[in-house]
């Protein structure tokens, strides 16, 4: 088998660091082990037949939890087997995944007063309209008493860009106000101590909210603005109210706040400004990285009651063992589910079919299990994981990774597929997150093989690299390439694939009009497969353990996971 050694120079996706051979802190040796793989055998009709019958409406939307995700579990183990994996979980086919949906209700307002004995400052927020809040605790009240304000910036530790916007304050107890995104919102460029433009897991809600747990905060609160968080007001008034599911905590789960949050940004002014703070010199501090918390002399408090319900989906698992170095593992994942019933259209048709959305992702993983299994095993497994419950916040995805069947430090990568636009052939790939791992030179030798180009997410400040299932792996340290539908298409160039986008997303994304159509032309969404393919067969068959790049915010994370483990990476 021919192999082609790539090097940091040959790339051309946007990454600056030169990049390491083997795993390791070191970035001397800036070869991989890429071999050079054969186009697949991948079957059209398994795609079309799964697709169609997934996306039907005797499979009601595919909702966890309810008829229709049984039967979607059901349909995989047997298309799974039919395919020639194995189960993939000690025996088995699914990883049950215990979830729990909490309703929060009865809001209090939240009341900022003045600490000590000066009652001067009494602000009174109302629920959704000044602010938002749940518990992601499993109780049946929420209780946030008197607990101090701090306004800790951007809410970032990151030793390895030495910011640490919660230097030399004990937050135990307190309640953290933050700002979205992070410091480098607003750059022209990729340039910047964030990532420029692009925007780092830093910058995303769920960093803030597991930051300010790690450093013991009640509470954490984030002022919401319109431009930096990508979205308006009413989508997180609609996002953060009424049942909110999670999957199960284990007994060794990190720690959680009491309350997380979001104020609007005419709120948060208000707060900073009855501290005797001037509001916009704060927010030009924060964006300093000598900036340091401050402390606004201010107590929060309000209650809310829950109602909790828990139940269960699956997350259904195959694998195809390696030949050679079967405890090494490449993993493909793709979620399952959709929204079941939701609003009705004009029409009175009141299911979210998801075909597009992801039933074309899962029918992939089949297809491709198949076309790996026809061409016969690899030197390390493939693996490929169907998860539950993206749509209600990637929870299937992180269930796996925080309880992995196979060992994440034996993990060497893997490739997300969510959503196949079905407009044809394209002469280029979207790529999410280019310039985060050397996952990205691996893609850069299929995409030579395969006569394509790559073209960088247009719009990098969204932080759409952190928001699918691939990236419950990556912020574990596993390095995940997520790759989406080209936008040059063969016919009609860049601007026919952004009118294909725009129109999926106006008329069809999410709603009950994601639906089969008999006349999709296939063979765009073909030629991706094939790029899919190769890649989890170059990964399979090379000897190399690809790393993040330097700087990244999840190499550390990647280096200490082989560090503790006995086999290494």
């Amino acid at each position: 088998m021919r192999r082609f050694l790539l090097t940091a120079a040959a790339l051309s996706l946007g990454a600056c660091a030169q990049i390491p051979n083997s795993f390791s802190s070191d970035s001397s040796d800036s070869t991989l082990d890429i071999p050079e793989i054969a186009d697949g055998d991948i079957s059209q009709n398994t795609m079309v037949n799964i697709t169609r019958e997934l996306s039907s409406d005797a499979f009601e939307g595919r909702m966890p939890g309810t008829a229709g995700g049984e039967k979607t579990v059901a349909l995989l183990i047997e298309q799974f087997e039919k395919a020639g994996l194995q189960p993939g979980n000690n025996g088995g086919w699914v990883q049950n995944v215990p979830l729990v949906e909490i309703t929060g209700k009865n809001f209090a307002p939240l009341t900022i007063t003045a600490s000590g004995d000066d009652a001067s400052t009494n602000i009174s927020l109302n629920f959704a309209t000044d602010w938002v809040g749940v518990s992601y605790r499993e109780a049946g009240e929420t209780m946030l008493e008197d607990s101090e304000i701090v306004f800790v910036g951007y809410g970032i530790d990151a030793a390895e860009r030495n910011w640490n916007d919660y230097e030399g304050v004990d937050m135990t107890g307190k309640t953290a106000l933050i700002l979205v995104n992070d410091p480098d919102f607003g750059a022209e460029t990729l340039e910047g101590p964030f990532g420029g433009k692009a925007m780092t897991y830093y910058g995303r809600w769920t960093y803030k909210y597991e930051e300010a747990a790690r450093k013991g905060a009640a509470a954490a609160l984030i002022i919401h603005d319109d431009a930096p968080a990508a979205y308006g007001w009413n989508v997180v008034e609609s996002s953060w109210s009424g049942p909110q599911a999670y999957a199960q905590r284990s007994a060794n789960a990190p720690p959680m706040t009491v309350m997380n949050g979001w104020v609007q940004k005419s709120a948060a002014r208000q707060i900073i400004e009855a501290a005797g703070q001037d509001f916009d010199a704060l927010m030009a501090a924060a964006k300093k990285p000598d900036f340091t918390p401050v402390p606004l002399g201010l107590k929060a408090r309000t209650s809310f009651r829950n109602d909790i319900r828990t139940y269960a989906s699956q997350n259904v698992i195959g694998v195809l063992p390696g030949t050679e170095r079967e405890d090494e593992y490449v993993i493909h994942t793709a979620h399952w589910d959709h929204l079941g019933r939701c609003t009705p259209a004009a029409d009175g048709d009141d299911i979210c079919n998801g075909a597009v959305d992801n039933a074309t992702g899962t029918a992939a993983l089949v297809a491709l299990a198949e076309a790996h299994a026809k061409a016969g095993a690899a030197a390390r497994s493939l693996v490929f994981l169907a998860v539950t419950a993206e749509e209600q916040g990637l929870l299937g995805a992180d269930y796996y990774a925080a309880n992995p069947v196979f060992p994440l430090s034996r993990t060497v990568g893997g490739i997300n597929m969510d959503a196949f636009q079905v407009a044809g052939p394209a002469k280029d790939v979207t790529v999410v997150g280019p310039g985060k791992s050397q996952l990205d030179q691996f893609l850069e030798a299929a995409l030579v093989a395969d006569g394509r180009t790559a073209t960088p997410n247009p719009k990098p400040e969204a932080g759409y690299y952190y928001r699918s299932d691939h990236f419950a792996f990556a912020k574990r340290g596993v390095p995940m390439l997520y790759i989406d539908g080209g936008e040059n298409l063969v016919e009609g160039g860049t601007e026919a694939g952004a009118a294909v986008a725009k129109d999926y997303t106006e008329n069809r994304y999410h709603g009950p009009k994601d639906e089969f159509n008999e006349e999709w032309d296939w063979s765009g969404v073909m030629s991706d497969l094939n790029l899919y393919y190769r890649l989890g067969r170059m990964l399979a068959m090379s000897s190399s353990w690809p790393n993040w790049n330097d700087g990244d915010e999840f190499r550390s994370i990647r280096n200490a996971d082989c560090e503790r483990s006995e086999a290494g990476c």
